[in-house]
């Protein structure tokens, strides 16, 4: 299987710069030899996802990476004290292009919608050579609310992380969506996942749009931000 090891990891100096920021010298190292070590046997245990391959690539292995990651802290935070760091780390390219993209514009609306279905085609391309991989269910495009929605049957790092005992430490990868629709003007309204539903589901609108006022974001007992809808029986 072509999966990728930590040295060619995209994500392992971010990680490595967080831990020296955090720890002592000395202590920082230890912590990531024993990173080192736990996303070796992750690796192992991993099914064959694609590795470079894969459209998710950055996702699945920056995401292995976290998972190693949080065992080896000997003080083991809480698991939210990491979030700021995995989302900023995850979601940097967002930053950047919410200096020039805005979701409240529909011509920005519609390209994002392309570029969901686009990443959905390469999807349900790669599950055919991958079937542990991510499932895409693609929906139309709602041109009247200018509103663009997906969702996912399956996903890798979610049953990973059932399989390995660290769906506490999903939320950290699944909450970081939130922070990236939003920094490109947008709202994401998702009421499950797959680490506390049976999807993943993805409804992205403006911030300004009136769908977006119709919900709040709260935290559920997993630790995983959802939408609500303000006013519902959930409430």
């Amino acid at each position: 299987m072509n999966h990728i090891p930590i040295d060619q990891n995209p994500y392992k100096n971010p990680v490595r710069k967080w831990l020296a920021g955090r720890y002592e010298t000395e202590q920082a190292e230890e912590i990531w030899q024993r990173t080192v070590k736990n996303y070796n046997a992750y690796l192992a245990d991993l099914p064959d996802l694609g590795g470079k391959k894969s459209g998710h690539a950055g996702a699945i292995y920056g995401g292995l990476l976290v998972f190693a990651l949080y065992p080896a802290l000997p003080d083991q935070p809480p698991v939210s004290e990491l979030q700021v760091f995995v989302q900023t780390m995850f979601m940097g390219p967002f930053t950047k292009l919410g200096k020039i993209f805005n979701l409240n514009r529909a011509f920005d609306m519609r390209l994002i919608n392309i570029i969901f279905r686009r990443s959905g085609d390469t999807d349900r391309k790669q599950i055919a050579a991958w079937p542990a991989g991510f499932i895409n269910v693609s929906e139309p495009y709602d041109k009247e609310h200018h509103a663009a929605r997906y969702h996912f049957t399956q996903c890798p790092n979610a049953e990973f992380a059932k399989s390995h005992g660290l769906l506490h430490v999903l939320p950290l990868l699944c909450n970081s969506d939130f922070f990236g629709i939003s920094e490109i003007h947008g709202r994401l309204i998702r009421c499950s996942t797959c680490g506390n539903g049976n999807r993943c589901d993805y409804l992205v609108v403006g911030n300004e749009n009136p769908i977006a006022k119709e919900y709040e974001t709260v935290t559920d007992e997993g630790g995983f931000l959802v939408s609500r809808r303000i006013g519902s029986a959930d409430d």
